[in-house]
């Protein structure tokens, strides 16, 4: 990856897309586009979760075939493998030839991709085309969170990253019923849900505007020529941070149905209840985040500190209420978790830059996001429990709320309300 970018024409924008000005905050234009975008980003959850009940029926399936046992899970998690290593590659791409044509672009590869099981038969091909739905997904995530960023600040871009969040959270559940309900006539059926995508990419295409660079327009021609540096070192830190972040977010989600089953609750429905109860505590989370209107970076440790509350609490569990009021808690704590890290990121990054920076980020979270269950699971075998695990887990959390509230107020940082966005 370069190290640096000149912002010319050809990095800032698309060759042959003309920018527009600032976008208004308001309007049927302004509505279409939040929704398309919020759309765009539940893409890679649906890739993560839709066909996650239809499984058994793939492993009975191709059961005659070697390696079933590993290829077939393998067919679930690999898109989200995927998305993490290139998902750098596609912010570079996004700050080289535009957000626009590479999202609608990507849209549509997505549905190719996506539906590519319908009619193929070799579950070594399947697993080949959920890789390639992988790629796709990290070029519409980074775009559609690029955009975001390009399209709105301050406070109005707090609050559209925490609808990002809400979205992800909620379409988590809606895909995981979607899914099971279409697996029930096969489990080839629910894959027909990726062609949504291509309802997605002409309205994409119509509605949202190319962004403008108000660096370029501010200083001109001269200056925005200059050749800058990428800001690496800016970056390294909560890129570092969201890694983590990302195993706190997913340890709720991943591993709920495990610590019921360790209490003795084996049915099904009281366990989906418990794993909704939480998503739907993830969306209050960032319903909170998003009103709170202040800067991102002295919010962190507290909302790490909430996090780590809820993980002691479940590790102190001796049932299943309290291990879903530990749950809970800390499922409020990452709503607000997520979008304070991407805000922090996006606070670090020029227009010019910001493609590949929202994919490093985008990087560092899926990353952490796989090695989720395998950190675990590490740790379970060194303490002998999942509930100790979980107890580690917390105070790592602990400890870096703890070392980030140090270096705040070590470095006498001052807390200031976000600025309005100037339209």
């Amino acid at each position: 990856m370069p190290g640096s970018v000149p912002p010319s024409a050809t990095s800032s924008t698309a060759v042959g897309d003309v920018a527009s000005p600032p976008v208004a905050a308001s309007g049927p234009a302004h509505l279409l586009r939040v929704t398309l975008l919020m759309a765009g980003s539940c893409l890679p959850i649906l890739g993560a979760v839709l066909i996650a009940p239809v499984l058994p029926k793939m492993q009975d399936h191709f059961e005659s075939t070697p390696g079933a046992k590993a290829l077939v899970p393998l067919a679930l998690t690999v898109p989200a493998l995927a998305l993490a290593l290139l998902a750098p590659f596609a912010g570079v791409i996004v700050d080289r030839l535009g957000r626009k044509r590479l999202l609608i672009v990507a849209t549509l590869l997505y549905a190719v991709f996506g539906t590519a099981p319908l009619y193929l038969d070799s579950l070594g091909a399947i697993v080949f085309s959920r890789a390639l739905v992988g790629i796709a997904e990290a070029a519409i995530m980074t775009c559609c969170t690029t955009l975001i960023g390009d399209y709105y600040s301050g406070a109005q871009r707090v609050k559209y990253l925490a609808l990002q969040t809400m979205c992800a959270s909620a379409s988590a559940t809606v895909f995981f019923v979607i899914g099971g309900a279409a697996g029930s006539a096969g489990w080839r059926v629910p894959f027909w849900v990726y062609a949504v995508s291509l309802v997605l990419a002409p309205l994409m295409a119509t509605a949202l505007p190319n962004p403008a660079s108000r660096a370029a327009v501010e200083e001109g021609p001269a200056e925005a020529a200059v050749r800058r540096s990428f800001p690496w070192r800016q970056l390294r830190g909560i890129c570092g941070l969201t890694f983590f972040g990302a195993m706190v977010f997913y340890t709720v989600p991943v591993e709920m149905s495990y610590l019921l089953d360790d209490l003795g609750v084996k049915n099904s429905d009281v366990i989906g209840l418990a794993t909704a109860v939480s998503s739907a505590a993830t969306v209050g989370g960032a319903i909170t985040f998003a009103r709170l209107k202040r800067s991102p970076a002295p919010l962190l440790p507290a909302v790490l500190g909430l996090c780590a509350v809820g993980f002691a609490v479940m590790f102190l569990a001796g049932n299943a209420p309290l291990l879903v009021v530990g749950a809970v808690i800390n499922c409020v704590g990452t709503g607000m978790l997520l979008p304070a890290l991407l805000t922090s990121a996006m606070s670090r990054l020029a227009f010019e830059d910001r493609g590949r920076g929202t994919g490093l980020w985008t990087a560092a979270f899926f990353g952490g996001e796989f090695v989720c269950p395998l950190v675990l699971l590490a740790v379970e075998s060194a303490v002998g429990t999942l509930a100790g695990a979980v107890g580690v887990l917390g105070l790592a959390t602990a400890l870096v709320s703890a070392g980030l509230f140090m270096a705040r107020h070590r470095g006498g940082a001052v807390d200031r309300p976000l600025p309005e966005q100037a339209v």
